[in-house]
């Protein structure tokens, strides 16, 4: 952009002298910054002229918005009263976390809450947190991790495996599997989630493709991890009608890496801008669902979560060939992420925030740790919980407490008890960090019930 756009160029055009111009210059400054100032100059009018043709336009659509229906940004406060809840498993969980989802059941657009016996303290909505709204997202009840996932993938190979062939496939994991926040692919993986639309609409998305590209089927940092283990299937109505007994399986957690990342922090800044909210619960600032922005973070949150999946998809992939088997089943499912869903006969939008989603009938994966098994779990469909259950055993230590509590050899003295080969992991994911799965699980009978587990025998998780 030659000489620069200046508001006093769009009063000049004919715009009114409100917040649309602000508007306009942060649009053009972020998003336009390689055009002539002329060129601009003589969109911005069409845009000015006939606001209603861009609506959704991933530029000029917000500056559209601004001049036929401005979002009105308005000091919100909390209400006096709770809207409806429940807690299970209250006794397990800390006061804070309670106390976060109290302050998020206060919102004016609240409608209903849960809270998982996972739960634990987190950043706006805890850990472990459901929240629905009426026609509004908050970016942080969805997290900075969007569309986290667990999926798992059996195979028709004897668990004896396990420890016969524990060395080739403790290096199947340590060379070819991705960790931490930098280590990214070399090269480019083709995959059809580059074709989407959003990666050539909406700006920011568009700027964080080469990002994706590169971290495609790599797992970042923290808890995620991928595992080799035992699946024991208990449930003989199962739905693949497989025989009740042992498989080999590999079960993989991570997220949507940088992209999710880049985009919760893009729109939570949006959200705070636009909703301002005491000081205390600034972090569930809302985008309401009718304004171009919250429709925008809706399209690149649902990106994100199936990047996340195809992720896990190429993770998976990668390795079914190295164990040269088809997969007999796949379970997976998102636990950072936001859905429409049908509550009280109405439309919402429900945050499960570390919250695995448990509609009736709909297979998921809750994780022990690395010392303890996972579930396979069915859906009971609660309406209570809003049909959700726990994402895991949730955390009992902070990571810093892990670090000023727990020792290496203590760590290791527990992962030989169990005959845990651990590659990578740090003292602040310490199976000792985690509540005890089993108590989770009966603090949930009425959510789901168990079809089998998954014991951990090969873990991988960053260095």
């Amino acid at each position: 952009m030659g000489k620069k756009l200046s508001g006093k160029d769009l009063i000049k055009l004919g715009f009114p002298k409100n917040n649309s111009i602000n508007i306009a210059l942060g649009q053009i400054n972020r998003y336009q910054k390689r055009k002539k100032k002329a060129q601009i100059l003589m969109e911005a009018k069409h845009v000015l002229l006939h606001p209603e043709n861009y609506k959704g336009d991933a530029v000029w659509g917000k500056i559209a918005e601004s001049l036929v229906n401005p979002v009105n940004v308005k000091k919100q406060q909390l209400k006096s009263h709770r809207a409806p809840f429940h807690i299970y498993g209250e006794n397990e969980i800390d006061d804070q976390a309670k106390y976060q989802l109290y302050d998020a059941l206060k919102l004016p657009i609240s409608v209903a809450g849960a809270l998982m016996p996972d739960a634990h303290t987190g950043y706006g909505l805890p850990i472990g947190g459901v929240l629905a709204t009426n026609n509004a997202v908050i970016p942080y009840g969805v997290g900075v991790d969007i569309g986290c996932r667990m999926c798992l993938t059996m195979y028709p190979i004897p668990v004896s495996f396990l420890k016969g062939k524990r060395q080739q496939l403790a290096s199947i994991l340590a060379n070819h599997t991705k960790f931490g926040m930098m280590e990214t692919h070399a090269i480019k993986h083709d995959h059809e989630i580059f074709e989407r639309d959003e990666f050539k609409t909406i700006p920011l998305v568009k700027r964080l493709k080469d990002k994706a590209y590169k971290q495609l089927g790599t797992s970042g940092g923290g808890n995620h991890f991928v595992e080799f283990g035992a699946v024991a299937i208990s449930d003989a109505t199962n739905e693949w009608q497989l025989p009740v007994g042992e498989y080999l399986g590999v079960l993989s957690h991570s997220g949507s890496r940088g992209l999710g990342a880049n985009i919760a922090k893009h729109y939570t800044y949006l959200a705070t801008k636009q909703c301002p909210l005491p000081k205390h619960v600034q972090h569930l600032a809302w985008l309401d669902m009718n304004t171009h922005d919250g429709q925008e973070y809706w399209l690149a949150m649902n990106l994100a979560g199936d990047y996340a999946k195809a992720c896990h998809d190429d993770i998976h992939k990668r390795l079914s060939k190295l164990l040269g088997a088809k997969p007999l089943v796949k379970i997976e499912n998102h636990h950072n992420f936001a859905w429409k869903e049908i509550i009280n006969g109405n439309e919402c939008i429900v945050h499960r925030k570390g919250a695995t989603p448990a509609a009736k009938g709909a297979l998921g994966i809750i994780p022990g740790s690395m010392t303890a098994p996972g579930y396979l779990v069915r859906g009971l469909g609660n309406e209570a919980s809003l049909n959700s259950a726990s994402h895991g055993a949730g955390r009992l230590f902070s990571r810093r407490k892990c670090k000023e509590t727990f020792t290496q050899s203590e760590i290791k003295k527990q992962l030989q008890q169990h005959e845990v080969t651990l590659i990578g992991g740090g003292i602040d994911e310490a199976p000792m960090a985690y509540k005890n799965i089993k108590k989770v699980m009966a603090n949930q009978q009425e959510l789901v019930e168990v079809i089998g587990t998954f014991t951990p025998k090969i873990v991988r998780m960053n260095t």
